[in-house]
């Protein structure tokens, strides 16, 4: 098997559960602003939390969240910082389990290991002070810090380029076909797709490997290096 020299991640539902990030907060914001609230409503307006999270993902400004959120159900209390609520306290709703900060470990003992993530300064390292990442990586890239985003390749060869490694011997780890599988297999990088849940490719995007597993990736590593 070949050998290869550096690893690199995507974030958000690679490393770090987004689903559950997004639920937490929605607790906090029912503590917030809506006190005791019966459990079938509580679901349902769980539900539709997440439904307009999702199409504001990768919009830096989530006040429409939660105002869309307050139409359809009048809170007690109304935010009047919205964007600073989602700044402080999302970051602090994500966790990272031992087991993944000991894979990472692992494999950082035997290649290069970086994040490459898409998304804003001030948020993004929030995160990753708040699971301790910045201890398990050799370097992590922030879209807005370098003014380049995924898929465009030139941010994965930025990335390269700062760890002195070829485009040939590094493998990119996410859960986005486009942004973590053909962005970086357009910068020469091997595409793994991160697909815990199984979902059928239904695009024109063929990965290198897909796995189910974070655990997988040990596969990367060759007998002489895990020895």
């Amino acid at each position: 098997m070949k050998e290869y020299k550096a690893m690199l991640f995507d974030l958000d539902d690679t490393l770090l559960d987004r689903n559950q990030a997004v639920d937490n907060l929605f607790i906090v914001l029912l503590e917030e602003c809506y006190g005791n609230v019966e459990e079938t409503l509580k679901a349902e307006m769980l539900r539709k939390f997440k439904e307009y999270d999702k199409k504001s993902y990768g919009i830096s400004d989530k006040t429409a969240v939660i105002e869309s959120f307050y139409n359809e159900f009048p809170p007690l209390y109304r935010l009047t910082q919205i964007q600073d609520f989602w700044n402080h306290h999302f970051p602090q709703c994500f966790s990272i389990s031992e087991h993944t900060l000991d894979l990472l470990k692992d494999i950082q003992e035997h290649m290069k290991v970086a994040i490459i993530t898409n998304g804003t300064i001030h948020r993004q390292k929030a995160k990753i002070m708040n699971t301790r990442f910045q201890e398990y990586f050799d370097l992590i890239v922030i879209s807005e810090e370098v003014v380049l985003e995924k898929p465009d390749p030139r941010i994965f060869e930025y990335t390269l380029n700062k760890l002195q490694v070829k485009p040939e011997d590094a493998l990119f780890v996410g859960d986005n076909l486009e942004k973590d599988v053909k962005g970086p297999q357009g910068a020469g990088l091997k595409g793994i797709w991160f697909n815990p849940s199984g979902v059928e490719n239904d695009s024109d995007i063929e990965p290198d490997d897909e796995i189910q597993s974070l655990d997988e990736l040990l596969h990367y590593l060759t007998p002489k290096q895990v020895t």
